[in-house]
């Protein structure tokens, strides 16, 4: 029977969906202002466009697949030499823990005690988890990150390619730079709120590098119009 994913799992996954459709806003709002800054014809901007879209989704699933397996070949590292330091001296990992806890604030019996009955279920996974970070049964599957941003990255290309094929032309990239800026603040707010950061501070940076980045791809292509 497939065990089912872990909210950490879950919410990895939800953050790699997150960056993707961001990427893709602000990647193809860049390509497709710039090309508007050189051009007003339509059907130059979305092909551009769509080229971009294309490009930026093999390269975001591609990219996302290899750095998951990059950190999981690094934390199945950690745990082959987690085992070996446990047949090596037991005590000497459970007194680690003991100690990190301590430093925690937590009394010393307590501590022993508490180090004690984890270890006894579960040494490995006690150790691994307090010595590196992560729960040695819960990896994140590559596979699910890659095709996670393969599917968000076009889908937040989408509004910047729409935005500035079918406006009028008089206000096409205004109402762009507009859509792009909404779009922005809420994949923001969202990333921020994934990773317990500010989310104003997430919101406001995302909007200002969106916008610095439409702003020089405009002038870019303005110099060759």
């Amino acid at each position: 029977m497939k065990k089912k994913m872990s909210l950490a799992q879950r919410v990895n996954i939800l953050r790699a969906s997150v960056m993707g459709a961001n990427d893709g806003i602000l990647s193809v709002a860049g390509i497709v202002v710039g090309v508007a800054g050189a051009t007003t014809n339509s059907f130059s901007i979305l092909i551009s466009g769509l080229a971009g879209m294309l490009a930026g989704t093999i390269s975001m699933a591609m990219g996302e697949y290899v750095s998951v397996n990059t950190q999981k070949d690094s934390q199945k590292m950690a745990i082959t030499k987690q085992k070996a330091a446990l047949i090596d001296n037991y005590e000497a990992q459970a007194t680690l823990i003991v100690q990190k806890y301590v430093d925690q604030g937590i009394s010393e019996p307590l501590a022993r005690q508490a180090t004690q009955e984890m270890m006894a279920e579960d040494a490995l996974t006690t150790t691994v988890r307090e010595r590196y970070g992560f729960n040695p049964n819960q990896f994140i599957s590559p596979y699910a990150a890659g095709i996670a941003s393969m599917i968000a990255f076009p889908t937040g290309s989408i509004l910047p390619l729409v935005s500035i094929t079918f406006f009028p032309p008089r206000v096409k990239v205004l109402a762009t730079v507009i859509a792009v800026g909404i779009a922005l603040m809420i994949t923001g707010y969202v990333a921020a709120m994934l990773g317990n950061a500010n989310r104003r501070r997430g919101m406001a940076r995302n909007v200002i590098a969106g916008l610095l980045t439409m702003v020089v791809t405009y002038f870019i292509g303005h110099l060759f119009a």
